[in-house]
């Protein structure tokens, strides 16, 4: 058998390095499994004089001895090695996105996602740490009370029915004790005893530290990473990946710490009893169907693994072109395409329910299988103790004992699929928050950088170059300087590089080559935060928060009073425009701030970029969208707004630029002409 075991991971290890899937195959895991009891076995007859820890005065039996513990050292190893990554994975036959791991098992570096697990788990706080310590012992009191429960109830029917020639005397108080204990463990059926209800009311506290800090450590990442990033993502799957990471901290801590580990103690523990108070064949009966079942229980839901990760993909397409669609509102009624919205929609539906079949599915299967396991693992278990009983080994407290306890282990054992499929999944959702967490910032301060400070406002563009993709520069080698209280106007062909420009100097982007300085200062050398505070911007696209007119032009400064809000909204001639509002200033502006017309929105960012107060003042083509005279309106309110500040205008129109003191044409990257 060893002879054949080496041919299987001969021919295991050459396919698998051709396919690059480092795992075992069912057939050699099941190999080991056998093995693995085959070796057990042996402790069957350790009551035997003759067995090997008795009886070691030979030479012989210390050479067997030797030979049997350094075989059941390595079977062990294997078996337990094996576990690790048990099912065959076909190769995937397109490009593994981050996102879809379908030939990559979940528990994949299960050690490094674990470890990240434990800040969740072990919080600063002493207070709450000092209550997940007493979360612990409730788990180990629980553990031992489940084997008092049956044991107790053993008592009581020798006591009742007069077994091995006991007196019944007063078994109330034996009575009361097991209804005790069974209020304490719930009952073994899965019911919240109480010492599970306090451990769950104690663990609230956990809970919602885990819930809030990574939340708030995720939304402050992913605000820390670059425009490119977020221009590239479908914000609806962003949020549903973050939604669904947090869930799967909170439901991998809940189901490893209680429910995977303790149901796992509770079968070591009922194995070393009924082999210690019964013989070694009900240990090897309990160990050989919990044996089974988990393994049977991890290979069918690691087959499972694609079905759910498939399913995971579609769920987040279908919701993210939902989401698309509906932002995109106006665009669909313009060219009525409701019903092109809506059958595109049902196709991702459909494709989404093809894989919930199969996961639901193959999930009745598993359950069916699971079933037949814990089931004739009952029977056999039941049936021997009712042999033995009958032949007077046993007594009828005995019975009862093992058919309670392991109708107690097995009811929550049957959830153990419930609970590695949960951790399963958990795992999935929580590798695409990893993957959230893993992006990488673009635009990263340098160490110890200064804060910026603007005394003028010079700014100086240097050989600057830049490219979004490598292949195609989109400037090149551009040179020009702004004076303090200045204004510059750059003009070209639509992607000759002037809102790159607006970018570039708002480091959105680190520049290719060259340097952007501010008074002197390189922008990359000083912190981001200190130059996007000194410089205002008013963009083409001006898109407001689904909140009050007051919030959205406060967002300049947080910290101004409503004088402060109104006297900047004063300043872009929209302050008696609100005031028409019914709600005035507390008038919701709809998503995006469609509630407003786009004169409206622009005067509100203008108004948001007045109450900043910048010295630098960047306008992307903040007019272009506007009719002649609305733009003639806010053109008043910018020309009023940029005095004595430095400021770049990005413009079409001439009507934009005619106050400029420099302007700058620019064709495919480069400075064509200047002027003034």
């Amino acid at each position: 058998t060893w002879t054949v075991a080496l041919v299987v991971v001969r021919a295991e290890s050459l396919k698998f390095y051709k396919l690059r899937v480092t795992t075992h195959s069912v057939g050699l895991l099941l190999f080991w499994t056998l093995a693995f009891i085959n070796e057990n076995l042996s402790f069957i007859s350790w009551h035997n004089k003759n067995w090997w820890f008795i009886e070691r005065n030979s030479s012989t039996k210390k050479a067997e001895f030797g030979l049997f513990l350094a075989r059941y050292i390595a079977v062990a190893q294997l078996f337990l090695l094996g576990l690790k990554a048990p099912g065959l994975y076909k190769q995937e036959p397109l490009p593994v996105a981050v996102r879809d791991r379908r030939g990559q098992s979940p528990f994949k570096d299960f050690w490094r996602k674990t470890m990240i697990l434990w800040p969740f788990m072990w919080p600063k706080d002493r207070f709450l740490q000092l209550k997940v310590v007493i979360c612990f012992i409730l788990l180990a009191m629980g553990r031992a009370v489940n084997v008092l429960v049956p044991y107790t109830y053993k008592l009581i029917v020798n006591r009742l029915t007069g077994d091995n020639n006991q007196v019944i005397t007063d078994p109330l108080k034996l009575i009361a004790l097991y209804v005790f204990l069974r209020f304490l463990s719930g009952g073994g059926t899965g019911g919240m005893g109480l010492l599970n209800n306090i451990r769950s009311f104690l663990w609230i506290t956990i809970q919602q530290f885990t819930s809030r800090t990574l939340q708030v450590k995720l939304f402050e990442h992913l605000h820390s990473l670059s425009l490119r990033w977020h221009i590239t993502r479908k914000t609806g799957e962003v949020v549903t990946m973050v939604n669904r990471g947090a869930t799967s901290i909170y439901n991998l801590l809940s189901y490893i710490l209680f429910s995977v580990v303790p149901t796992i103690v509770d079968i070591v523990i009922a194995i070393v009893y009924f082999i210690a108070a019964f013989n070694g064949w009900f240990g090897l009966i309990v160990f050989l169907t919990m044996a089974l079942y988990l393994i049977v229980t991890i290979v069918l839901t690691e087959w499972r693994t694609s079905f759910r990760r498939s399913m995971n993909v579609k769920d987040n397409d279908a919701k993210a072109k939902a989401v698309d669609s509906l932002l995109n509102f106006e665009t669909v009624k313009y060219y009525s395409g409701e019903a092109f919205e809506v059958n595109r929609l049902n196709q991702l539906i459909l494709g989404y329910q093809d894989s919930e079949w199969q996961v639901l599915g193959s999930l009745a299967v598993l359950n069916t299988v699971q079933n037949v396991i814990i089931t004739s693992g009952l029977l056999a278990g039941a049936m021997y103790c009712g042999y033995l009983v009958q032949n007077g080994t046993l007594g009828v407290g005995d019975f009862v004992l093992y058919v309670t306890y392991i109708v107690q282990l097995y009811v929550p054992l049957n959830f153990f699929g419930t609970y590695y499929r949960m951790i399963q999944q958990s795992f999935i959702d929580m590798e695409n928050m990893f993957d959230l967490f893993g992006q990488k910032r673009e635009v990263v301060d340098v160490p110890n950088a200064p804060a910026l400070t603007v005394t003028n406002g010079l700014i100086e563009f240097r050989n600057v170059s830049f490219s979004y993709d490598q292949r195609q520069p989109v400037l090149k080698n551009i040179s020009f300087t702004v004076f303090p209280g200045q204004t510059l106007a750059l003009v070209g062909n639509s992607g000759g590089g002037k809102s790159t420009i607006i970018r570039l100097l708002y480091r959105f982007y680190d520049v290719g080559s060259g340097c952007i300085s501010i008074d002197g200062q390189d922008i990359s050398k000083v912190t981001s935060k200190s130059l996007r505070q000194v410089i205002g911007v008013v963009p083409q696209d001006t898109v407001l928060f689904n909140n009050d007119i007051r919030f959205n032009v406060r967002y300049g400064r947080l910290e101004a009073d409503d004088a402060a809000v109104e006297e900047a909204a004063q300043a872009a001639d929209i302050h008696n425009r609100i005031l028409t509002f019914p709600e005035g200033y507390s008038s919701l502006v709809g998503e995006r701030g469609l509630k407003l017309s786009g004169g409206e929105k622009q005067r509100v960012a203008i108004a948001r970029t007045v109450l900043k107060n910048p010295p630098v003042v960047l306008l992307d083509e903040a007019t272009s969208a506007l009719d002649t005279e609305t733009e003639r309106n806010i053109q008043a309110s910018l020309n009023n707004m940029c005095i004595n500040r430095t400021t770049i205008v990005v413009a079409h129109r001439l009507s934009t630029i005619v106050n400029a003191d420099q302007i700058l044409v620019l064709h495919e990257g480069e400075i064509l002409e200047k002027g003034t």
